[in-house]
């Protein structure tokens, strides 16, 4: 490769200090200087220039390239930035990061950005979560650096020392005298108060919609974000077990597996701290089975006994394709399982009567025998023997349970059905009888869908109030992950059930769900010797904004709506009012907000309902009077509220994360400014 022995051992000498497998600690690399040659070199190989390839240099190798790169080096003919070069990747080689190698010639497959793209991508794939248009760094790398730090292989272990180099490159840097730079500052206020900008927003539309059509149910909805937030490092309470809370902790408990509480303690917190706090519903309106939801058949048809929740099995179901989904208790030795099951295609219809047939089709209809969901034909055959009794109120209406093939619980159930679900579940026509009870629903299968000549709208079932819900989760998440070391109060979102019928089960708003927590909570980071007015000073201290959807102008109903009240789609956050206390909005708490959302540049609507109509209500008041606590109504906007299928903007899924990341992360302040 080299012609002159002289300038070759000049090359040895000056490299003799350098070891590539194992770097002498007080040997720091020098920089080679230019040789002084006896006779001029006679290189064979045509000279060629540095930018003839890329500057990752190949150090042994028999391209021409490299041939020609180290006869310059070795001959002191390199150029200034060839030797700049050559000093750049010994310097690289020689750092505790590089992975080193017994052999130089030893091959490690691709470049290391390629696997660890490779590596992204496949987590990405496998584990599907994350904030939308975040980066990858940001979200997933508390799972990578998992998965690698259990790997033994050396090249997972090289990638992973290059991806932690890679972090620490785009770290805020947490200097200890907190003097940070105009740049660092700039960084540290994009990232905790991003502006509400169309761009930043429309990110966030495909994950909402994959969230709703994924997780038909209550149970599915908080079962993916408890699996979510588990993924991301997040600790899981039981309410049955003492908590130990910290600063800095992310915590999650979850009621029933339908109410969900997750909360961030800020590093800075002292007890009798308040906490910005974010309250929305996740129940929808459903048609529930019966617990006998055998039902006797009529005209060869199989039908299936179902209840209304709330204002299901209105006139907006009529026709529609429904799924069934829910959860089912099963016996699994001598334990009672829950398990979710989705049956996520067409099972069940409730046809129309034709208009043909003139006053019978023109309604009203009546929900228990005119509404009954068809799931099937009957294809009993009638001369096989089997009795029924003709009586339906003959025998005492026993409820079945896992006693075995005799009174069990599926005894009770249509025999086709529970062969569906049974399948789902991987049981076997031997064990249908394992399964206990089950508490299933009916759903539009139909996926969300982005519409309108410009992709302006948001198609879909179950938008109330799954929309604010889950952008309050994903404000919370990506809070936690910038503003957790500025913070000295605890950040909250509460996921209720059953808000539709009225919230007085245990898992809703008017539960101890909320209180309870915070108290535990506040409780365990107080060492457990809190002063008596230790929780009336949190409640004091601490804000509720309650989010559900409210209603956006209908262009075909203008006359409806109370001027100057109308909210729009794809504009932003809407505070509800109602002077006779449906909602909990004041001049006090709306102040609050307002100053939020000036920081990151979003915008404020209002609405309040005509006084010749009927106001409906949410969750913020009682969350409001059970604690004390000062609270305001306000979510985003929807058309076509309580119908199976409604339609909200595509920008304001967007809208409400960062609205609500505004709120939490700016509350803390902005409360400083009301401290009378």
């Amino acid at each position: 490769m080299v012609r002159n022995a002289a300038s070759m051992q000049n090359l040895q000498s000056s490299m003799s200090d350098l070891n590539f497998s194992s770097p002498h600690p007080k040997r720091p690399y020098q920089p080679l200087q230019s040789q002084t040659q006896d006779s001029a070199p006679q290189p064979q190989e045509p000279i060629q220039r540095l930018d003839a390839r890329p500057s990752s240099v190949q150090f042994c190798g028999n391209d021409e390239y490299t041939k020609a790169y180290m006869n310059r080096i070795a001959t002191g003919q390199a150029t200034p930035e060839e030797q700049a070069s050559f000093n750049k990747n010994i310097n690289r080689m020689m750092h505790p990061s590089f992975k080193k190698t017994s052999s130089l010639s030893k091959k490690v497959g691709p470049p290391i950005e390629e696997r660890r793209d490779a590596l992204m991508k496949k987590e990405m794939t496998e584990l599907g979560y994350g904030l939308p248009g975040s980066t990858w760094e940001r979200d997933h790398t508390p799972c990578l650096y998992k998965r690698l730090s259990e790997s033994t292989a050396a090249e997972d272990r090289l990638v992973h020392k290059m991806w932690e180099k890679h972090l620490a490159t785009r770290a805020i840097p947490l200097k200890q005298n907190n003097a940070y730079t105009a740049l660092d500052e700039d960084r540290i206020e994009a990232q905790r108060f991003p502006k509400a900008t169309s761009s930043a927003a429309e990110v966030y539309c495909k994950p909402f919609c994959n969230f709703l059509t994924e997780n038909p149910t209550v149970f599915h909805a908080v079962d993916s974000t408890k699996r979510q937030l588990k993924a991301m490092g997040w600790t899981e309470l039981s309410e049955r077990d003492a908590w130990d809370i910290k600063p800095s902790g992310r915590y999650y408990v979850d009621r029933n597996g339908s109410g969900l509480i997750a909360f961030v303690v800020g590093a800075k917190y002292e007890p009798g701290n308040g906490a910005a706090i974010l309250a929305g519903h996740v129940d929808a309106l459903t048609a529930k089975l019966k617990p006998v939801s055998e039902v006797p058949n009529k005209a060869g048809y199989l039908q299936l006994g179902v209840a209304p929740y709330a204002g299901g099995l209105n006139t907006t179901w009529w026709d529609r394709d429904l799924g069934i989904g829910g959860r089912v208790l099963v016996k699994e030795g001598d334990k009672i399982v829950t398990k979710l099951v989705n049956l996520n295609r067409p099972i069940a219809r409730i046809p129309t009567l034709a208009p043909h047939f003139g006053a019978a089709a023109a309604g009203p209809f009546n929900q228990e025998t005119q509404m009954v969901p068809i799931i099937g034909l009957d294809d009993t055959d009638s001369s096989a023997g089997e009795t029924k009794s003709s009586e339906p109120f003959s025998k005492p209406s026993v409820l079945g349970g896992g006693q075995g093939p005799v009174g069990s619980f599926v005894s009770t159930q249509p025999k086709a059905l529970v062969k569906a679900i049974a399948e789902e579940l991987g049981l076997n026509a031997s064990s249908y009888t394992d399964i206990v009870n089950w508490e299933l629903e009916l759903y539009d299968v139909q996926p969300a869908t982005v519409g309108g000549l410009n992709k302006e709208f948001i198609y879909a079932g179950r938008i109330d109030d799954k929309l604010c819900s889950w952008a309050a989760m994903q404000a919370l998440i990506g809070s936690q992950q910038y503003d957790t070391r500025f913070s000295s109060i605890i950040k909250i979102v509460g996921w209720f059930d059953n808000e539709e019928i009225g919230s007085q089960l245990r898992q809703g708003a008017k539960s101890n769900f909320l209180p309870q927590t915070i108290e535990r909570a506040v409780g365990s980071l107080s060492k457990h010797q809190p002063a008596s007015d230790l929780i009336g000073r949190t409640y004091a201290n601490s804000y509720i904004l309650s989010s559900d959807v409210t209603h956006a102008v209908n262009p075909n109903f203008l006359s409806a709506y109370l001027e100057n009240h109308a909210p729009h789609l794809n504009v932003g956050l809407c505070v509800a009012a109602d002077s006779n206390g449906h909602m909990t909005t004041d001049a006090v708490s709306t102040a609050i907000l307002q100053r939020c959302c000036e920081r990151i540049g979003a915008k404020l609507q209002v609405f309040q309902i005509r006084n010749d109509s009927r106001s409906g209500g949410t969750v913020g008041p009682m969350l409001s009077s059970m604690t004390g606590i000062r609270a305001i109504d306000a979510g985003m906007p929807q058309l076509s509220m309580h119908s199976i299928r409604a339609t909200t903007g595509s920008l304001d899924p967007g809208l409400g994360v960062l609205t609500f990341t505004g709120f939490l992360n700016g509350f803390e302040h902005v409360d400083k400014e009301f401290r009378s």
